[in-house]
């Protein structure tokens, strides 16, 4: 899979980079912020990713909600962890609905409860 013809990974390079050098050059961040900025941009290449492919979306929604409230919280959000944590509930109940929607079994039940089980 590559973005705008470019491998995911020499996106999330360029990114870390230039956060590197806009530091270096006077914008005022935390190494912890920093860090937050470049864990945000790899849940959004890693939800580009898992769109692309079809697979893991749902895993990569919420590690994309997760990032950005990790964000929001290195830039100065002040929730308590209890406000995090149901919020982060929220998302996966909401991720939970839709995935329900989207989901078929390969094998119809009426096939999983007429098979009887075999005694060894």
């Amino acid at each position: 899979m590559k973005i705008f013809g470019r491998e995911p990974a020499l996106w999330l390079a360029l990114v870390a980079v230039i956060v590197k050098l806009s530091t270096a050059f006077g914008l005022d961040l935390t190494n912890d912020q920093q860090a937050v900025i470049n864990a945000a941009a790899a849940a959004v290449v890693g939800l580009l990713v898992a769109l692309s492919v079809h697979d893991g979306i749902s895993a990569a929604v919420l590690g994309l909600v997760q990032a950005g409230l990790a964000l929001a919280v290195g830039f100065g959000l002040h929730w308590s962890p209890e406000q995090q944590s149901t919020v982060l509930s929220l998302a996966s109940a909401l991720v939970a609905m839709w995935t329900r929607t989207q989901v078929t079994a390969k094998v119809p039940a009426a096939a999983v409860t007429a098979k009887k089980p075999t005694a060894a």
